[in-house]
């Protein structure tokens, strides 16, 4: 081993990314760059074809017929549970079973000697469908008394109606919020290589390896152990391999045991985006009272979601849309509901942000309406709305690390916002073709699984007889830098250089009953447990290095490169092998599961988040009022990560989340046509934000100043998704520079996506 006199990688500095060489390099291996064994056959999904019918007849015979195939798999060919539901609510089939609930959804899949063929031989089928009424939005779905997915929620604190009674001012308004596709580089995909007696081994995209490992056990009628699930890296996640991956896996699985030969599944991207979920869209009516301050009294909301044919994570997601619905604003007295409409579209599911973005948006709405009613600068509005500690949220968490004031303070200065508001008011009221658009939002994002049994996380760490080191953990690497931070704390905790470490794939063989990685937990979760099992290690060593080199305990610690007793410098590679000899155990498990949270739904109330992470950005923009067209001319970001565990992982998670949120909001659409077919399937259709699309000038910065109050680890917070909301503050700023047509006396009320095509007809509506 080299000297660690001067050590790298420890935790709370920029280290590079485990991955970011070879990725560069085009050397890391994805699913699809396994060596693929000899008899390795290829599965390809046959979608249907109708939104909601009776399947009348299904003739494969030109199927089967075809060059190369081996047989077709239909929902008969399943040996045990033909389900994938995340939830134990059975309603998300493998293959559909005499009906089909959406346009794209599964029938069968082709198993051929290779992907090509197997593809072409799925477009052969022909199936014929006796139609049924379906509705594809959730105001549709409601006036068609279609149910509920799963049971909704209501979060109430106080009298909502008799404080909306009560109020000066009143208004209320519909919000139309968009879907988005999750859009990874790297699709999904499944290799599944059978095994002796039940066992198999599937190598897979996925976020949630343990859930992958339940779902392939039921579909195969074996018990857990049979089958082992494992995951190098992802390219991208976004929520869309959390539960998504389940069908691919199972597919793969059941292929590879019934023929006995290696089974892989890659979709084309058409089918991929057609057969998976995606973030859910909302319609949402609300109601606002406030007095002629700006002061918010009463707040209450409708949330209707469009959900999907099933429940998949719809629960959870419309849950954390109202845990989110009131951001960083106190209303003394609120009602918010959710309406987790059924409809027959893809059922949709976890995206980064997990519902969270749809309840934050509404928030800032209602700032936005208020400020406009009172022509006050919204920010004003903001400041006076802001949550005191010691206030409650609409599910009775206290709120008591509230940091936002300083984190504006310090933003309106540096980003010099009101000297920019002013010139951007100037600009427009002097007419012209290009009008301008300013805003400053901010977002209080809780962080924790609402699930509360997720929050828990397992690690194994070995120590080798000549001084490396092999760590696992839970986790999952889907490009986000959760496996260097990781391996930054193990280094940290030993002293030693980051190159000692070596981060072995994700296996459900290492560490059971793993949560996904998702709710931006991973590092929380998994750097805990990690540093558990470097604790235990830590405590062994101690004990032996104090008894053979006859010194106290407390006088043992573990310095850059070396462990000192009293006044010797003991070499770590001499003390490992010293400690192997003496018989030493030098392999730990860890665990950690997240203190202090709990969650009653029926009563809603509760601490379901440990703590909150805060930010805020300032967003300008240029229309184009002849096109509708538009550029970011410039934001600044101030965002809360607490004591960076790596600031440069950190602040390119700030970024491409920004740059992320803004795409949701600005052009990424989906759109579905008459029959039920989604259209915006594909790169030519599905319009996501360009490198040209980020702001001209982007600075972002991280509030270094701040420290969990909560023991998490290294007193970090996640980063995650709490900044994918701040590309909000771009569509705020389309709002204003829109609502310039009419002199602020109304805001322009965009839907989103502001599509230039709305941002065009709104500007329309208003001058006319």
């Amino acid at each position: 081993m080299k000297d660690e006199t001067h050590i790298r990688g420890l935790a709370h500095t920029d280290t590079i990314h485990d991955s970011a060489i070879k990725q560069v390099q085009g050397q890391a291996d994805y699913t699809d760059d396994l060596n693929e064994p000899s008899g390795l056959l290829h599965a390809y999904l046959g979608l249907s074809k109708c939104a909601h019918g009776k399947i009348a007849s299904m003739d494969l015979d030109a199927v089967r017929a075809s060059r190369g195939v081996i047989d077709v798999l239909t929902v008969d060919d399943i040996p045990g549970e033909n389900d994938v539901s995340p939830n134990g609510k059975h309603d998300d089939p493998i293959f559909a079973d005499g009906k089909v609930l959406f346009w794209g959804q599964p029938v069968f899949a082709v198993i051929a000697e290779t992907r090509d063929l197997a593809r072409r031989a799925a477009a052969k089928a022909r199936i014929e469908y006796q139609e049924l009424p379906f509705a594809l939005d959730p105001i549709a779905a409601r006036d068609a008394g279609m149910d509920y997915v799963t049971e909704p929620l209501t979060l109430r604190r106080g009298d909502a109606g008799k404080g909306l009674s009560a109020a000066p001012r009143r208004i209320k308004g519909r919000f139309a919020i968009g879907g988005q596709d999750h859009f990874y580089l790297e699709g999904q995909i499944a290799m599944a290589v059978p095994g002796e007696d039940d066992d198999i081994t599937i190598n897979v995209s996925t976020q949630h390896p343990s859930e992958v490992q339940h779902m392939v056990a039921h579909a195969l009628q074996v018990p857990s152990h049979s089958v082992v699930v494992n995951v190098r890296r992802m390219g991208g996640g976004f929520g869309g391999k959390e539960t998504q991956m389940n069908l691919f896996a199972c597919v793969a699985a059941i292929a590879a045991k019934k023929w006995n030969r290696t089974v892989k599944i890659r979709p084309d991207r058409d089918d991929d985006m057609s057969a998976t979920g995606k973030r859910h869209d909302f319609v949402v009516d609300y109601e606002v009272g406030f007095d002629d301050s700006g002061k918010i009294l009463a707040v209450q909301g409708d949330w209707y979601a469009r959900c999907g044919f099933s429940a998949d994570l719809s629960g959870p997601v419309t849950d954390r849309a109202l845990f989110h619905a009131d951001n960083a604003y106190y209303y003394p007295d609120v009602r918010v509901s959710s309406h987790p409409m059924r409809t027959n579209t893809v059922s949709n599911t976890a995206f980064r942000g997990f519902g969270g973005p749809q309840g934050v948006i509404v928030a800032e709405r209602i700032i936005e309406e208020i400020a406009y009613a009172l022509g006050r600068d919204p920010l004003e509005i903001r400041k006076l709305n802001l949550y005191e500690n010691g206030q409650l949220t609409p599910y009775h968490q206290e709120v008591t690390d509230q940091i936002l004031p300083r984190i504006f303070d310090e933003l309106e200065v540096s980003s010099d916002y009101q000297a920019r508001r002013q010139a951007v008011l100037d600009w427009n009221a002097k007419g012209g073709v290009i009008r301008k658009g300013i805003a400053l939002t901010p977002v209080k994002f809780g962080i924790s699984f609402t699930a509360t049994w997720f929050n828990q996380a397992g690690a194994l760490i070995h120590i080798y007889s000549d001084g490396s080191i092999a760590l696992n953990h839970g986790g999952t690497e889907m490009g986000q830098g959760l496996n260097i931070k990781v391996a930054q704390i193990v280094a940290e905790a030993f002293q030693c250089d980051i190159s000692r470490i070596k981060i072995t794939r994700t296996t459900t063989e290492k560490v059971p009953n793993t949560s996904a990685t998702a709710a931006s937990s991973g590092t929380d979760l998994n750097g805990m447990a990690a540093l558990d099992a470097a604790d235990q290690i830590k405590a062994r060593l101690v004990d032996f290095v104090a008894e053979r080199w006859q010194v106290a305990p407390e006088d043992v610690t573990f310095v850059p490169g070396h462990i000192k007793a009293a006044n010797h410098h003991i070499p770590f590679d001499e003390v490992i092998r010293a400690a192997y000899m003496a018989r030493i155990h030098l392999s730990a498990a860890g665990f950690y599961k997240t203190p202090k949270i709990h969650w009653d739904r029926a009563t809603g109330k509760g601490r379901p988040f440990y703590y909150f992470a805060y930010g805020a950005a300032v967003s300008e923009v240029s229309v184009d009022t002849l096109t509708g067209e538009y550029v970011i001319d410039r934001t600044d970001v101030i965002h809360d990560v607490g004591r960076s565990l790596n600031p440069a992982i950190d602040r390119g998670q700030v970024e491409g989340a920004f740059v992320q949120g803004a795409g949701w909001l600005t052009c990424e659409e989906l759109w579905w046509d008459a029959k039920g077919q989604l259209r915006t399937h594909a790169p030519s259709t599905y319009k996501i934000p360009l490198a040209s699309d980020k702001p001209r000038i982007f600075n972002v910065k991280l509030a270094d100043w701040s420290e969990n109050a909560e023991r998490s680890i290294k007193r970090s917070k996640a980063v995650g998704e709490p900044p994918f909301m701040l590309g909000i503050s771009v569509f705020e700023a389309l709002n204003m520079a829109v609502a310039s047509f009419n002199d602020y006396r109304e805001p322009a009320r965009l839907d989103a996506p502001a599509t230039p095509e709305r941002v065009l007809m709104a500007i329309e509506k208003l001058r006319g």
